[in-house]
């Protein structure tokens, strides 16, 4: 044969193919995104959550965005891909990338005590508080709680660098050091260092008009819209506004080291702290084991909004999911399994309630009815459902009526979470757990000698229940003290 023709007939067919591939990639991905918009709805439905945004991060680039549902249920407008919300901690790793971005121009270090920058009176009376470094915030090992109790002063629950606990306190003093530091506020620092280089101009760490007629309203588990929120000054943990576009456009300037020198870009990304659970912690961001890939992700949970990000820097894919709702959070597990065709372990660490959980379902629907009625139909009902065999076994075990309890005591329905208890304890009169809630119940309404005779009870069935019998001392010096 001639060599030309040969030549002719190998090429012609790879040429098709160079051509059709990429076609039949894009058929694909259109594919998958259509089924996922079918799907999201009934999610939706299913969980309570009236609007949510998603964008999809392909081949290193936003591939899909859409909105989902309203933004308020007063008002009913739709929710869109540039509808901002509140994006709750997804804050952290948009100041932790700035952060970076001071360290790589040498005003400041990772590893000197922010004390030496910028003492910190909130701390004052703790002096271990000065071993605090800007890594030790960043990957959540300062000692410091997540939040302080209100009216309680800020307190270190162990040394300094020893170990992992997630920290909304820390960001706040690191905050105040850069603030310090460059003499900006961070509103100012963000669009500087972060929104205008990367494109994101619906995000802001602080309420501006222009978000108000694109703005989503935070919603209760019951899809009662909440008063927005205007805050005026910006928090590092918590108060960024922004879109799941302006989001994801930040994603992937982080997948690609935009903005930052390589070795801190590697850092950001490589393991810090161990979070256990088979999690480790970054500078700004979770890291999870992903194959060969270690994808880096954060959540966001403010009242009335629920977040999460998250991206595989060698398959330079990512999902942003922005939600206006208590509930967003039981959706997490399945987004994340529609869009990457596998549970992420990530999901797994949050331990969020999931939608089609049977527990969670038993669990609202109890709650639907003691809210509707009381809560002696809601026991009535919980009977009915055990004799009906429709959910597995599983499904009623001891910790499905402890969080219903738990979620009544902490809306101030004391006595609803008193009878709740006192069920678990009826249907588990071997198990610990229930003694130790329902002496935590009694505590909290005043009747302390029935919370002692729980926690007795508790520390009996589980002599190293500590915290059981730390509340015993407790409660047993408050007893006597009595007149």
């Amino acid at each position: 044969m001639n060599v030309a023709v040969w030549s002719r007939r190998l090429i012609v067919p790879v040429l098709w193919g160079l051509l059709i591939l990429p076609v039949a990639r894009a058929w694909a991905q259109e594919a998958r995104f259509e089924a996922l918009a079918d799907t999201v709805p009934g999610m939706m439905a299913a969980a309570g959550v009236p609007g949510l945004a998603l964008a999809v991060i392909e081949d290193g680039t936003v591939a899909w965005a859409r909105g989902f549902g309203v933004r308020s249920t007063v008002t009913n407008p739709p929710v869109e891909a540039g509808t901002v919300f509140e994006a709750a901690s997804l804050s952290k790793p948009v100041f932790a990338y700035l952060t970076l971005q001071l360290v790589d121009e040498g005003a400041l270090d990772l590893d000197r005590p922010l004390a030496e920058y910028l003492p910190y009176a909130d701390i004052a009376h703790d002096p271990r508080y000065r071993k605090i470094t800007a890594r030790m915030v960043l990957n959540h090992t300062t000692g410091f709680p997540n939040w302080r109790p209100p009216g309680d002063s800020l307190r270190l629950d162990f040394d300094p660098g020893t170990r992992f606990q997630y920290s909304g306190e820390g960001f706040v003093y690191l905050q105040k050091v850069v603030e310090h530091l460059t003499g900006m506020p961070l509103r100012v620092l963000a669009v500087r260092r972060v929104f205008e280089p990367l494109g994101m101009t619906q995000s802001s760490f602080v309420w501006e008009d222009r978000f108000g007629p694109a703005v989503a309203a935070g919603h209760r588990e019951d899809g009662v819209a909440f008063d927005k929120f205007v805050p005026q000054v910006g928090n590092a943990a918590w108060s960024l506004h922004t879109t799941v576009q302006d989001y994801a456009r930040f994603m992937i300037a982080v997948m690609n080291g935009e903005g930052l020198s390589t070795t801190l870009h590697r850092a950001m990304l490589s393991p810090q702290a161990d979070a256990e659970a088979g999690m480790r912690w970054g500078l700004g961001w979770g890291l999870q084991p992903a194959g060969d890939d270690l994808a880096f992700w954060h959540w966001g949970d403010n009242v009335g909004y629920k977040s999460f990000a998250i991206a595989f820097p060698r398959s330079r894919r990512g999902l942003v999911f922005l939600s206006n709702s208590n509930n967003g959070m039981l959706l997490l597990h399945a987004l994340l399994k529609e869009t990457f065709g596998q549970d992420q372990p990530a999901a797994d660490w949050l331990g969020y309630d999931r939608y089609d959980d049977p527990q969670y379902q038993i669990r609202a629907e109890l709650y639907d009815v003691l809210l509707k009625q009381d809560v002696a139909a809601a026991i009535a009902r919980y009977h009915e459902l055990k004799a009906e065999a429709a959910y597995p076994p599983v499904a009623f075990e001891e910790d499905m009526l402890n969080t219903l309890g738990y979620r009544l005591l902490r809306t101030g329905r004391v006595e609803d979470a008193i009878e709740i208890f006192k069920l678990n304890v009826e249907m588990f009169p071997n198990a610990y757990n229930p003694y130790d809630s329902l002496g935590e119940a009694y505590m909290v309404q005043g009747d302390l000698r029935r919370a002692l005779e729980n926690y007795q009870k508790s520390v009996e069935l589980n002599p190293e229940n500590e915290h059981g019998a730390r509340m015993i001392k407790r409660l047993r010096a408050a007893l006597f003290r009595q007149p």
